[in-house]
């Protein structure tokens, strides 16, 4: 039995609680074979704003690992600022979005509707998926393709069981594009027939978490930093901090953190690494430099392969990256709780934040 709060619970820690079901729902209701898609697609870009975003980017490295496409990320508010955005014929664009009536982004999806011009002169549609957790939106209305996250009413402002979710639909498209060039995707399907366990698990974690998140709160700059597809669920831990305890904290790219930004750790500062395969020699060196020059309270997220001593470290032993990350996901959302509780915060509605964007 995982550890649950003896106090009032709060519609986060519910939503939070509710993913091992969430998931397992969104497992058994689809396959590859009930995902309905081009058949052709040769690139992907993805538009999406928010928490939504940061699956957008997850999910652009995922297809590149899993299906061998070139796929991008791109915010909604600034692709509705492009003079030219992308059109190549055979791509499919995909929008992110948890209510389906984000502004921005329903915007950026008539925007491609509207369709484009060939050398010719001709006229020409590109295909347009969306996911969302609210079928019959807008989105989802004038969207060709579409896929139900069915993660259920969300009552707190901050998005947990409607990303991982999210981050699940993708990859069953990533995975049926995979299929459908002819790759062998049986490993990926047995592994999502684990991942519910793997999310009981992680909810074990939850002591460790409360701990960290009492050493985290009295930090004055807290960074996250990760490489590769764990860059983009570092975001989200951020961002579902800062939504919900207003800390100063911001999420790296390890290399990139280097150049210039690790002057903030002059201040009473904290640094967590995010890790899905253990952290490499590079990662290493780069965490020893910060160490020596800045002496930050250190901390890691995931998988940890003891070439690096931190003052602690939270994980559970997955069999894989996919599952390592959804994990890690959990992880960071207790851990944004945990934080916000701590602090005394109005966890399900921080001040001056509403769950949809309607304009």
């Amino acid at each position: 039995m995982f550890f649950k709060s003896n106090n009032k619970q709060y519609a986060m820690e519910s939503e939070i609680l509710e993913q091992a079901d969430v998931l397992k729902g969104l497992v058994d209701r689809y396959n590859t074979e009930n995902i309905d898609l081009p058949d052709y697609v040769e690139k992907i870009v993805l538009v999406a704003s928010g928490s939504s975003y940061h699956c957008a980017r997850f999910s652009a490295d995922l297809l590149g690992e899993i299906a061998d496409i070139d796929a991008r990320a791109i915010y909604s508010s600034e692709f509705n600022l492009k003079k030219v955005i992308p059109h190549d014929k055979n791509t499919l664009y995909i929008f992110i979005t948890q209510s389906g009536e984000t502004s921005d982004t329903l915007c950026a999806l008539k925007r491609v509707n509207n369709g484009f011009t060939d050398a010719n002169g001709e006229k020409y549609y590109l295909n347009t998926l969306s996911i969302t957790n609210k079928p019959n939106s807008s989105i989802w209305n004038i969207s060709k393709y579409k896929v139900d996250c069915a993660a259920g009413v969300e009552k707190s402002v901050a998005a947990t069981k409607s990303f991982s979710a999210q981050m699940l639909c993708v990859l069953i498209v990533a995975l049926k594009i995979a299929q459908k060039k002819g790759q062998n995707i049986d490993e990926y399907l047995h592994s999502l027939n684990k991942l519910p366990g793997v999310i009981r698990e992680t909810y074990t974690l939850r002591p460790r978490i409360i701990q960290l998140a009492r050493l985290l709160s009295k930090q004055h700059c807290v960074v996250i930093t990760a490489d590769g597809i764990s860059y983009s669920i570092a975001k989200e831990g951020v961002l579902k901090i800062k939504e919900t305890s207003y800390m100063n904290i911001n999420a790296a790219i390890l290399g990139e953190f280097m150049h210039g930004h690790l002057a903030v750790l002059n201040n009473k500062s904290a640094l967590l690494y995010m890790s899905v395969d253990g952290i490499s020699q590079t990662a290493v060196s780069n965490l020893e430099k910060i160490r020596k020059d800045y002496n930050p309270a250190t901390f890691i997220i995931g998988k940890h392969n003891n070439k690096f001593v931190s003052n602690f470290n939270i994980n559970i032993d997955c069999e894989n990256e996919i599952l390592q990350m959804f994990s890690n996901v959990i992880i960071v959302q207790l851990l944004a709780f945990e934080i916000a509780k701590k602090l005394g915060r109005n966890i399900d509605k921080p001040k001056g934040l509403k769950k949809v964007v309607i304009q």
